[in-house]
């Protein structure tokens, strides 16, 4: 990327920012910026290149960052810096997620209006599915979000209505169905070398599209309303005209080639192995729980990918999640942390969606009936997708300092034991879940939300988290900038969802907006 383009890019992240008038600052400023002209100059290939990658870095940070943390994968015990799993967070975190989801978004819609004046409709199409893909993550970690009125600061809308998230989602869906009828249409991607996923292939990005269309319809499946089984049943009785990513070869996994611009968020000139594992990150109790069972001397065969124990330690430990401050020089001592090797590389992937997670979706939605083949094909579509996780990370197992092979027979005597074998787990609905929320390990935000979404796995919520009087943080809450410029509207939002501006208060598709509970291992 030539200097030049980099300053284009520069004005449209802070004029994509100001449009949206959320959680940022300087409002006026931005809309008054005297470079903005230059943004007219870009090409849509020319937001793509930087939008792209941007967001991919970002989906790996937050899965580090934020989902393990809050989802239990790891916990920060030894730093009482770092108490996301404490759930110890600020109005800055909220205003850092809130301004990185929207800022994206903007970009991707003035990408779209770039792809517009071209006449690219494969730019347009892309432009469409990077959108709804960052907009589905603002609205399913902070609820309502503006929508309908985003971005139109041009147009004078200054403080923009927070849409229901019922709306948010009917306009995604609409969005997503506009996106795949572009792609239809076999445009041309006239920049392949820029896109280290799907080398410009809009066959494959289509599949993506679709399948995040499938995410997003599961995801509010328990809302009745939204009557998603037979959308889900239209699109698998309609492959041609719906394709969906049908193997572990059109993962929408970007292939970072360690060569500047395209590293891996994680580089091991940057941290070192101290800060990324004895020092931070272990792996939890929790975690060790649901890929090892010590009775039958089973173990999940991604687990040593995955993890790695402690130097001169024999066995699997695992931290404490939310324990409090004072505990925390023993809390994890001698726990077992992530593997650098395979996650600390210049080259290293970054996972938007996979397979697997298609595949267990329709195993969810047939064994609920949502779909055509009941508990059949239920199981057929969850062993595919087990086995489909393991084949996955088998490819990153080489650069593992310890090598456990994931090969067939690994993935068979998995799949006929008690972690994840169908005869061995009466309750199939948990079985799916859990396996489900083990495979999104490292896939940005989605364990956090398919853990609100279903009430599994059930945690141990621990006795630090008073922070957030012991409950599991359903949202992140609307950060001060936002409730001050715009207070109307986030009123009526949070009217809407029932709640006040906290992290107790749940999202519309959520178990505990549903049932009025969120299940944990020690209620309180």
């Amino acid at each position: 990327m030539n200097p030049k383009s980099r300053i284009y890019i520069a004005s449209a992240v802070m004029l994509a920012a100001g449009v949206f008038a959320g959680c940022t600052h300087d409002f006026e400023e931005t809309n008054t910026d005297p470079n903005k002209m230059l943004v007219g100059d870009l090409q849509p290939y020319g937001m793509f290149e930087n939008l792209f990658y941007t967001t991919a870095k970002n989906n790996t940070y937050y899965a580090y960052y934020w989902c393990n943390e809050l989802v239990q994968f790891t916990a920060c015990t030894p730093m009482t810096a770092q108490e996301r799993h404490r759930y110890k967070i600020s109005d800055n975190h909220f205003t850092s997620i809130w301004s990185n989801y929207a800022t994206k978004a903007g970009n991707a819609v003035h990408m779209y209006k770039l792809a517009e004046k071209f006449n690219d409709d494969a730019c347009k199409a892309v432009a469409l599915t990077l959108k709804v893909y960052l907009l589905s993550n603002l609205t399913d970690i902070f609820g309502d979000i503006p929508y309908s009125q985003a971005y139109k600061g041009e147009e004078g809308i200054d403080h923009p209505v927070f849409d229901s998230q019922k709306s948010v989602y009917e306009q995604m869906f609409a969005e997503l169905e506009q996106a795949n009828e572009l792609y239809a249409g076999k445009p041309t991607f006239e920049k392949p070398t820029m896109d280290l996923m799907y080398n410009g292939d809009m066959k494959l990005w289509r599949k993506f599209n679709n399948s995040i269309y499938l995410r997003l319809l599961c995801r509010v499946s328990g809302r009745s309303e939204m009557n998603v089984g037979a959308k889900m049943q239209e699109m698998l009785d309609n492959p041609s005209q719906y394709p969906l990513i049908s193997s572990n070869a059109e993962n929408a996994t970007v292939k970072n080639t360690g060569i500047d611009p395209y590293y891996n968020q994680f580089r091991p000139i940057e941290i070192d192995k101290s800060k990324f594992t004895s020092n931070s990150y272990l792996i939890t109790e929790q975690f060790l729980k649901m890929t090892l069972n010590t009775e039958e001397n089973e173990q999940d065969p991604r687990l040593t990918t995955w993890a790695t124990k402690r130097s001169g330690v024999d066995d699997w430990k695992g931290t404490i999640s939310g324990c409090p401050a004072e505990d925390a020089g023993t809390a994890g001592k001698d726990a077992s942390h992530l593997n650098y090797e395979v996650l600390v590389r210049d080259d290293a992937h970054a996972f938007l969606m996979d397979y697997s997670e298609v595949q267990f979706i329709l195993a969810e939605a047939a064994l609920k009936g949502l779909i055509n083949g009941g508990e059949d094909a239920a199981r057929t579509y969850c062993e595919n997708a087990v086995t489909a996780s393991c084949q996955k990370w088998a490819q990153y197992e080489e650069f593992s300092k310890v090598k456990a092979p994931i090969n067939d027979e690994t993935i068979s005597k998995f799949l006929g034991g008690k972690l994840a074998g169908w005869d061995n787990n009466d309750n199939k609905e948990k079985l799916i879940a859990e396996q489900k929320f083990l495979s999104l390990f490292w896939v940005g935000m989605e364990a956090y939300h398919e853990i609100r979404r279903t009430g599994w796995p059930l945690l141990t919520i621990g006795d630090g988290t008073y922070y957030n009087n012991y409950q599991f943080p359903q949202r992140m809450a609307y950060c001060t900038s936002t409730t001050g410029t715009n207070p109307d509207n986030v009123a009526a939002a949070l009217a809407r969802m029932n709640g006040d501006n906290t992290m107790k208060t749940a999202v519309w598709w959520s178990i505990k907006a549903i049932t009025g509970n969120f299940p944990v291992a020690n209620p309180r």
